[in-house]
């Protein structure tokens, strides 16, 4: 009510002054003429004093006063009959009153209702108080798009990408046909459901995860519900759907602070017109996890937008920095050459390596350790260490989560269902760590002794050997390494390094 009755009101002083406008447009002309004749008086008043003067000929003043005169009987001729010929009829300037507020009122009320308000259906636009938009993002929240529909609005999946092997995809395809013919098979859908959605095709992906959980029932955990609903979001571009929803539900019901079902959910809420309440769970998780290499980065990059829409002033926590050298290390990194520069990288590497090999490590560093390793070319070494993090972190869905996401951004290609460095479901843990081990160590030893390698490489070699309790064969390697690297010391002592600690040097 008070909103209307300022717009009537401000109509109303609009329409007001049209008015006045319009009942004095009679007498402008009458007044302008009668300011002239004053002013044509005023003119000979003062020639008449110049001529006194003597400012002034008599000829001039003639001519002046001439002129003056001419002007002065015109504007006192118009003075005399502009009253009765200037102003309109009165019925006309009261019908063009009239016409002018209708037109101001009734077109400005059409004009709020039809474009301003831009809802088909209603006639006006209802108070939007805070209950009644909460109300509406619930609204939007139920009757959003199912998951089906939201994959019919994406094009299908275009197929596997040309670089994967061609014996890997031969293996998906003799899953696929096993698990057509038993679909009650549990290992086999779990693995389809793994594999597709390494193949990007997650669709199908999720299809075999539910049908995983079929078969699991009451037995199915928080990790095999998480999954399904990471493939369901990934099927449909990223969008939370209701089933998606209901899966991150039964992970919180079981696991109430995981990190990536809780990122979700704040994407749900975002999605839905909640921005509050996906403002409130994206930043608890990212000063939580400010240096989490999968959570942080998509949080950083979107929380300014949701503060905003949730009308928080908010600034997020500084980005740690990645693990790396420090001031010093930097300042003298530049006047190094493109090789020593080359060096110090493949030390700290090495350093790292040692490190987390010997003493363990997060699951952040080891991810760190892959995208590393990549950078530098090495992307089998990069291949072998994310073999290991999945059998150090094969009991934590969050750590190996982690490290798949660092190897997927590195582009590694996806491991075979069945890899010989993978345990399966009847190995205790130490025995498929050692057989990783073993598989990492005769890949490296194979390429170094046949294509050569960095030194950081040899100096891992020998780290494995020793930890594996092959010392002659680590022997061997140091022996090889001295003969390699004879000639660059720098390099040699990383080496050396290594097989001090394995027991193999002096």
């Amino acid at each position: 009510m008070i909103f209307w009755l300022i717009i009537g009101l401000t109509a109303l002083g609009v329409a007001a002054i049209l008015a006045w406008t319009m009942m004095r447009s009679g007498d402008d002309a009458t007044d302008s003429a009668l300011h002239d004749v004053q002013v044509y008086r005023d003119q000979l008043a003062a020639i008449e004093r110049d001529l006194e003067r003597g400012t002034l000929e008599a000829d001039e003043a003639e001519r002046a006063r001439t002129e003056v005169s001419r002007r002065l009987l015109a504007a006192d001729r118009e003075a005399r009959a502009g009253g009765r010929t200037a102003r309109p009829p009165r019925a006309a300037t009261y019908g063009a009153l009239l016409l002018s507020g209708l037109v101001l009122t009734l077109g400005s009320y059409y004009v709020y209702t039809q474009l301003g308000a831009n809802r088909p259906g209603l006639p006006l636009y209802p108070d939007m108080g805070l209950a009644k938009r909460m109300a509406e993002a619930d609204a939007l929240r139920a009757n959003r798009p199912s998951q089906e529909e939201a994959e019919a609005d994406l094009p299908p999946w275009p197929g596997p990408s040309a670089d994967i092997p061609r014996d890997y995809l031969d293996l998906i395809d003799r899953l696929r046909a096993a698990v057509a013919e038993h679909p009650d098979d549990l290992q086999g859908n779990q693995l389809l459901a793994l594999h597709e959605g390494r193949l990007g095709n997650f669709v199908a992906a999720h299809r075999a995860m539910a049908r995983v959980l079929e078969i699991r029932g009451d037995q199915a955990g928080s990790d095999e519900y998480l999954q399904y609903a990471d493939l369901l979001i990934n099927a449909a571009g990223g969008y939370v759907s209701p089933q998606a929803e209901a899966a991150l539900q039964e992970v919180l019901k079981r696991r109430p602070e995981d990190p990536v079902a809780r990122f979700y959910s704040g994407l749900m809420f975002a999605q839905t017109g909640r921005p509050d309440r996906a403002f409130r769970i994206w930043r608890a998780l990212l000063e939580k996890y400010p240096d989490d290499p999968v959570l942080a980065p998509p949080i950083r990059a979107q929380i300014g937008q949701l503060a905003a829409a949730a009308g928080v002033r908010y600034t997020p926590p500084e980005a740690p920095g990645l693990a790396g050298p420090d001031a010093d290390a930097i300042a003298a990194a530049a006047d190094m050459s493109a090789e020593e520069r080359t060096a110090m990288i493949e030390g700290m590497v090495g350093r790292l390596s040692e490190r987390l090999a010997n003493e363990g490590g997060t699951s952040q560093e080891w991810a760190q350790l892959i995208g590393a390793l990549t950078v530098l070319g090495r992307t089998d070494q990069a291949a072998a260490i994310w073999q290991e993090a999945r059998v150090t972190f094969a009991e934590s869905p969050e750590d190996l989560a982690r490290v798949n996401a660092a190897a997927d951004r590195a582009g590694l290609p996806p491991p075979p269902p069945a890899a010989d460095d993978a345990p399966d479901a009847t190995e205790n843990t130490e025995a498929a760590r050692l057989r990783a081990l073993d598989n990492q160590v005769s890949r490296l030893s194979d390429r170094l002794f046949s294509e050569g390698g960095p030194a950081g490489d040899w100096a891992r070699l020998i780290e494995l050997l020793g930890q594996m309790g092959e010392s002659e064969k680590a022997g061997q390697v140091w022996q090889a390494a001295r003969e390699a690297f004879a000639r660059t010391p720098e390099q040699l002592e990383i080496i050396h390094q290594s097989a001090l600690k394995a027991g193999v040097a002096e």
